[in-house]
């Protein structure tokens, strides 16, 4: 069974967290490396440089930065398949630093992961 789960960074950790992996390129500000209690800071999965800076969380333009972030998450197939293995075998926390919660790349990542699972 696959268990994932998404969290704002700046929440608590919790122990029904599991293997918190942060998806962000960069550190989110005003936390430290201690209170994050990562397992894992995952650069490579996360959008490119590039592609974060011309999103910068604006709403309007998420469904194109969905669809730009899912292409660029092709290239990256052993590294899918690496934490669809870890969400099989305990819950995968997936953490992310933007203010919005449902348009962030941690979602994306989850719908991409839950897509490959299927089939």
């Amino acid at each position: 069974m696959l268990s994932i789960t998404i969290k704002r960074i700046y929440e608590p950790p919790t122990g029904h967290d599991g293997y918190r992996m942060l998806v962000d390129r960069l550190w989110p500000r005003g936390v430290s490396k201690e209170a994050a209690a990562l397992d894992e800071w995952n650069k490579n999965i996360a959008p490119s440089t590039e592609l974060r800076k011309w999103f910068n969380h604006k709403p309007e333009l998420f469904e194109e930065f969905k669809s730009r972030y899912q292409e660029e998450l092709k290239s990256c197939r052993t590294e899918l398949e690496r934490l669809l293995t870890i969400a099989q075998q305990q819950k995968l926390c997936l953490l992310y630093g933007a203010k919005n919660s449902e348009m962030n790349q941690a979602v994306v990542l989850k719908s991409v992961l839950e897509k490959m699972k299927k089939g």
